[in-house]
């Protein structure tokens, strides 16, 4: 390849530079017609992502989603006209007319590359790191499905994952995260392009950054390839290949690179970081660069030296034909890779879900949620070979391990469980990097409190419609005797409040089974469960009200023209059935209404929330171990909320529901004092 690539550089028309200039003049153009943007970056980096694009990454424009396609990630999300421009000159649908609209209201070239949105992205990218996050869990999410598919003759999962990454990437804290899983891990099919440029927002990063990089990740247990120039086109297609020589280890290539190579004035400063050139250095800079096209204008024998239509048929006709062959040879593995690709779930899924929840309803146990979740777990797993855990060093805390789960390492490529380590914000982008791909429903614990650590992964998952699970255990105040730093009082009410999030809080074994069932079914966006570490009485339930648990809520507890409502979660269910029994005995009508889910509850037709809680009865009771202002909405200005708007206590867990009032007698009185 590396002969190919020196021959094109010597003979080809155009050269490699006016190609490379193609993306300069596109990103300068964009961000000067925007007045907002990024130039630098992807100005310094197009001649690394030339050679990249048009010698080594296989990939079809004229389908984004082919199976067997590289990925390439661009960590440093502000970069985006450097995609953007790869993406129109090799071929994907975004005409030039998106590039006009950069950052503009409703086109496909927003302000940081948004997967969903703009053809042949594979992430959404902006939040520095967690592009790199995700590439990680992309090459975990290859490396596994290749050792549990390819066979003999037939390599049909095999594919590189390509990062760009900037300074900004490796001084957050996720990079250090990742890349350490990476190096342990010894992902031989991950290449990562360092942009080492010296330049950040503030100015020089040898003001605030001084660590040595290649040492860094050779810490790691990384391939290193230092001092690499990013604009000699000889020296990265040499760093590549050797590179992609290495199959036992990640690779960096750090290139150096001119921020804003081509800005006569700016190139080499802050000034082209965050900021349009302005028109006079963009002239300049046309002038410098022989570039004597106007703004968005691209010859055609440019388009014909980029365009990757015809090549990237090429090589998916060769998979297709591969796969057929496959097919022939291995059908059921062939028919289990197409399943999963698509996300479709067993012929049998439902059949199986019905069964073992009814089960899971005649057994009536009353135990932990945390418990029950592995429960689930054990009844889901083995019809599910896609479900890929893991936990942040909690495993026996989280219980997210079941009887087969084998655990994945550099070895055991195949194994379906991850011992992620102390890495909650790595091991949720990983997550949504696996779910990127394809091939997994990825889930991963951790306590609850610890959430906030991953938060902005969180946020990632719900932003790209990502089916991810979150599994927190320990989830209030009942954990107990760990005190105030664990007791997660807060984060049950903000998770709920990120768009497009489902959090559940089951009750018991049969809601706990429900909500792993809601979870795995869904597919356009990611679920949290929060489970207790303290036990849970068991409800018994009708068939109908079997039914309505996926609903989000529902009425456990009813009566004849109800004169108050008390809504619960959790293992606070128990304590408001057994206050309503209590009172419905001394003659009062009191409903209850479990809400494992208000998320999914919300989105029910009006007509049902209106049956679960009618508007004419204001006399309403919410209970939760947490903070009680999220539950304003449903009790509305005549109702109360036991709640906990405090933070914690170090004690046992009984003596710390009684201190804060989850207790039958003070439900009672609460409830008295509305009537």
């Amino acid at each position: 390849m590396l002969e190919n690539t020196v021959k094109k550089q010597e003979t080809a028309t155009p050269s490699r530079k006016h190609l490379a200039n193609a993306i300069r003049a596109l990103s300068m153009d964009a961000v000067q017609k925007a007045n907002s943007g990024h130039p630098g970056a992807p100005m310094g980096l197009a001649d690394l992502a030339e050679v990249l694009w048009n010698d080594y990454l296989r990939h079809n424009p004229a389908d984004p989603h082919w199976p067997n396609r590289d990925r390439f990630v661009l960590s440093n999300g502000h970069a985006s006209m450097l995609l953007y421009s790869l993406l129109h000159l090799s071929g994907y649908d975004l005409p030039m007319e998106e590039i006009r609209q950069f950052r503009q209201f409703g086109s496909k070239t927003a302000g940081h590359p948004e997967h969903e949105i703009t053809p042949g992205v594979e992430t959404t990218t902006g939040p520095l790191g967690q592009g790199l996050a995700n590439a990680v869990g992309m090459a975990i999410a290859e490396k596994s499905l290749a050792a549990e598919f390819n066979r003999d003759g037939f390599k049909v999962v095999d594919h590189y994952t390509y990062v760009i990454v900037g300074d900004g990437c490796l001084m957050e804290g996720i990079s250090h995260e990742v890349c350490s899983l990476a190096g342990t891990l010894k992902l031989g099919k991950l290449i990562v392009f360092y942009d080492d440029n010296n330049v950040s927002i503030d100015g020089d990063v040898r003001g605030w950054y001084t660590e040595n990089v290649p040492e860094r990740f050779a810490g790691y247990g990384w391939h290193v390839i230092p001092n690499v120039d990013g604009h000699d086109p000889q020296a990265v297609a040499r760093a590549i290949e050797s590179a992609q020589a290495e199959t036992s280890r990640a690779t960096i290539i750090c290139c150096k690179t001119i921020i804003g190579a081509g800005a006569p004035t700016k190139q080499g400063t802050t000034a082209c970081h965050g900021a349009a050139l302005g028109e006079d250095e963009v002239a300049k800079a046309r002038q410098a660069l022989g570039w004597p096209y106007p703004p968005f204008e691209i010859p055609q024998e440019i388009y014909d030296g980029w365009s990757a239509r015809e090549s990237g048929t090429q090589i998916q006709q060769e998979w297709n034909n591969l796969f057929d062959a496959y097919e022939v040879a291995h059908p059921e593995l062939a028919a289990r890779f197409k399943r999963r690709i698509e996300r479709k779930l067993p012929k049998d899924w439902a059949e199986q879900c019905k069964a073992f929840i009814e089960k899971l309803n005649t057994e009536a146990k009353s135990e932990p949620t945390r418990s029950s979740s592995q429960r689930a777990l054990e009844g889901y797993g083995p019809l599910l070979p896609e479900l890929l855990g893991g936990s942040a060093d909690l495993t026996s805390s989280n219980l997210t391990k079941w009887s087969k789960s084998k655990v994945l390492t550099a070895d055991v490529p195949d194994g379906n469980y991850i011992h992620y380590g102390v890495r909650e914000f790595g091991m949720t982008a990983m997550m949504n990097g696996m779910a990127l791909h394809g091939g997994f429903i990825p889930y991963g614990g951790t306590f609850l409190m610890f959430s906030e650590y991953a938060r902005n992964a969180v946020r990632m998952a719900a932003l790209m419609h990502l089916p991810v699970i979150m599994v927190y255990s320990h989830d209030s105040i009942g954990l107990g005797e760990d005190g105030p730093t664990h007791q997660a009082v807060e984060q049950v009410a903000t998770l709920r409040y990120v768009p497009n999030l489902d959090v559940w809080r089951p009750c018991d074994t049969v809601e706990t089974a429900v909500a792993w069932k809601h979870m795995i079914e869904r597919h356009d966006g990611p679920s949290a469960i929060a489970t207790s570490r303290q036990n849970t009485a068991f409800q018994k339930r009708t068939p109908q009200q079997l039914a309505q648990i996926e609903r989000g809520g529902y009425v456990l507890l009813d009566v004849a023209n109800p004169e108050a409502i008390i809504m619960a979660t959790g293992s606070e269910v128990g304590v408001a059935m057994d206050a309503a029994r209590q009172l419905n005995e001394k003659g009062r009508r009191i409903r209850v209404v479990s809400m494992p889910a208000t998320t999914v509850f919300d989105r029910q037709d009006a007509a049902y929330r209106e049956s679960v809680l009618p508007s004419a009865v204001r006399k309403r009771v919410a209970i939760e171990a947490g903070v009680s202002d999220f539950w304003r909405k449903y009790v509305g200005l005549d109702g109360k909320v036991i709640g906990v708007d405090t933070f914690g206590i170090s004690a046992p867990y009984q003596k710390l529901f009684e201190h804060f009032g989850f207790t039958v007698k003070n439900v009672t009185e609460t409830v008295q004092s509305l009537l």
